[in-house]
């Protein structure tokens, strides 16, 4: 081991050496975790996931998070971004306003709703809807991606289909005024996302917040000020129940 310098990572500096049964890259991945900052400092915080600071630090730069939103978190597992909405939104168990959905099995959190569900699902948005007791969403999130295989386009095909999945989703279930923020990969949102998302909400940016890490391509679209769902030509789309909240 090496002594670490800088501030938050002066902890030794841990080689992990290549086990019989594991493979170079699960061992790359395992020193990488074991000397990440945000590894360490979501463990001494108490956050499931160092993803918790991804989302921490888009809401101290765009002000996303407010008290008394209700909240849909998609590619919840193991939690991370569910115990930071819950805490900044006020929500309880009395008064769960964060609903989380996975496929994979998640310990339960004060205030969230959790779903173990496949999102892909065809009856998940349903579920998720009845879930929030019939209201709207001020803010969809998903984090979801699907297993990489390492080559670089499907790679990027495979989780922009997740992503315009999940922003049909929030067309249906947000709130006017709403937002969307979603995982996508570096090397550019697909055209006709990008120009959906923009028509139908106020701003639309993508952020790459410091908890990201460096070497990896995953950045995030974030969509501002729902104005409604609308069609190719500009016609706003009306629900199809206009009384619902």
């Amino acid at each position: 081991m090496s002594q670490g310098k800088g501030d938050g990572s002066r902890a030794l500096h841990v080689r992990v050496k290549t086990a019989r049964r594991r493979t170079a890259s699960s061992t790359r991945w395992l020193q990488r975790q074991l000397n990440d900052p945000y590894v360490r400092r979501s463990k001494a915080e108490g956050y499931r996931s160092r993803a918790a600071y991804k989302l921490l630090e888009i809401d101290e730069k765009h002000k996303l998070l407010k008290p008394g939103q209700r909240i849909v978190d998609l590619g919840a597992a193991p939690g991370g971004w569910s115990q930071v909405v819950a805490a900044h939104v006020g929500s309880t168990d009395e008064d769960p306003k964060v609903v989380s959905i996975d496929y994979l099995e998640m310990d339960a959190l004060p205030g969230v709703i959790v779903l173990q569900k496949n999102f892909l699902d065809e009856d998940a948005p349903a579920v998720l809807v009845a879930a929030l007791g019939g209201r709207k969403a001020d803010l969809v999130l998903s984090d979801m991606a699907a297993p990489t295989t390492g080559h670089k386009k499907t790679d990027h095909l495979r989780i922009m289909h997740l992503c315009e999945i999940a922003a049909e989703f929030a067309r249906d279930v947000l709130a006017p005024g709403g937002a969307f923020l979603a995982k996508v990969f570096q090397g550019g949102t697909e055209g006709t996302l990008l120009a959906d998302l923009k028509r139908d909400f106020a701003q639309v940016i993508h952020v790459k917040p410091a908890a990201s890490r460096q070497d990896s391509a995953e950045l995030y679209v974030l969509a501002r000020g729902f104005r409604g769902r609308t069609d190719v030509l500009g016609t706003h789309v009306e629900d199809d129940d206009p009384d619902a909240p």
